[in-house]
């Protein structure tokens, strides 16, 4: 009986209704938007790199490694001698290694040398594996291999010259020794997409005629000449290591940290990122809290829609009395009415939500690495909606009691 009363108020003022139910429904679909976003973006940072057991650099700081290692931000502290790489590499707890190489760029973008193992082994994304759009691997010492934002960003395509700069701010180009587009990787959504690829020897040959950060006046070797030398590196920045075991990753990194012939850090990738996200938490924190007060003012709004009908429902609210509902009666209808507008927006606003991430989520794929899944709604997300519905049902009160303690007789009485 009160649910129909409840429902036919309701029709009978179905613009002023349908506003508030959607001005719910938008702010429900921001609220679990974010909530999407944030775990998505959690998921999705945690996948930059996965399958590797250990990041291998100079002593510094977990976090700091992690950053220059993997995501190319901010200036390595040292390097790893050759020599302790190949003890680490020995060590029969590796399965495999990869080598990296960091501190020249490209036009803004970071390049890095390596060997072709690292197409083979880096993963990300739960185990993805690295896929060529066009091209192939490096096989010639000038050979690069090119992210899929350095080739769109610069418009780069097979067998295009690229010249690499000294440095990460230098006007200093190796000029006399351009290197060729070799191969475009597929997009990522990681660090790889926008960093040049090339061969760790290709590292030390464009190196030849340099001393520190400026190059030998007059002195220009025959690039046919670089070629016959050897080009074994003396350092490199870090190294990413595979290990047979599960039950090997803590005893090699103890004995990587406890290196006598140089200071070493081992991480593990996946506690380091955890720390990396504790320290962006804040801003993450900063989004719930926005999003969570927009939901707020939708409720305000709501309230204020049923105090402001509350004097055009006074003689329909009379008359109910007067057919002898008790003043409960009317207390429930205005929570009833409340609850019923709160659930049919969080509703919508999780329709809404659903079909927003159905069309917009290969589009944020592309461009920004996001993986937003469409699942079934968490545990989490039905307790905010029940909130919001609760919420709902406590802002109606205020109104409500007002209601309730109106009189038949100031109700029946007509104003001049």
């Amino acid at each position: 009986m009160i649910l129909r009363l409840a429902f036919r108020s309701l029709m009978a003022r179905a613009l002023t209704v349908g506003m508030t139910v959607l001005a719910i429904a938008l702010s429900v679909a921001l609220f679990l938007g974010v909530e999407k976003l944030r775990t998505g973006a959690k998921a999705s940072f945690a996948d930059t790199i996965s399958g590797t057991d250990l990041i291998v650099g100079a002593r510094s700081g977990s976090v700091q490694l992690l950053l220059y290692s993997v995501f190319r931000i901010g200036n390595v502290t040292n390097n790893v001698t050759w020599e302790s790489y190949q003890d680490i590499a020995a060590r029969p707890q590796v399965d495999w290694i990869v080598p990296i190489s960091l501190g020249d760029s490209h036009r803004q973008f970071r390049v890095m040398g390596t060997t072709p193992a690292f197409f083979e082994r880096y993963k990300y994304r739960g185990g993805r594996s690295l896929t060529f759009g066009a091209g192939q691997s490096l096989d010639d010492l000038y050979d690069t291999v090119i992210g899929a934002d350095v080739a769109e960003a610069l418009g780069y395509a097979l067998d295009d010259p690229i010249v690499v700069s000294h440095g990460l701010a230098s006007f200093s180009d190796h000029d006399d020794q351009p290197f060729r587009v070799a191969g475009i990787l597929e997009k990522t959504g990681t660090p790889v997409d926008r960093t040049v690829i090339v061969g760790l020897e290709a590292i030390e040959a464009i190196h030849v005629d340099w001393k520190g950060a400026a190059k030998r006046p007059g002195q220009t070797t025959p690039v046919e000449e670089i070629r016959q030398m050897d080009l074994t590196p003396t350092a490199i920045t870090a190294a990413l290591i595979g290990t047979k075991s599960r039950l090997d990753i803590f005893g090699l990194q103890r004995w990587i940290n406890t290196y006598r012939q140089e200071p070493l850090l081992a991480v593990l990738p996946g506690v380091a990122l955890q720390e990396l996200w504790q320290i962006v938490g804040v801003a993450e924190r900063a989004l719930i809290g926005v999003s969570a007060m927009v939901v707020v003012t939708a409720l305000l709004g709501m309230m204020a829609m049923i105090l402001s009908s509350l004097n055009e429902r006074r003689r329909e609210m009379a008359i109910w009395r007067a057919m002898g509902a008790r003043p409960r009666t009317i207390l429930g209808l205005l929570v009833l009415e409340a609850v019923l507008m709160a659930a049919t927006g969080a509703l919508l606003g999780a329709l809404l939500l659903y079909a927003g991430l159905a069309l917009a989520r290969p589009a944020i794929d592309a461009a920004f690495g996001l993986w937003l899944p469409i699942d079934p709604p968490s545990g989490r997300e039905a307790f905010t909606l029940a909130v919001v519905i609760g919420a709902a049902a406590l802002s109606s009160l205020l109104p409500a009691l007002r209601a309730y303690r109106l009189s038949l007789a100031d109700g029946m009485m007509v104003r001049t």
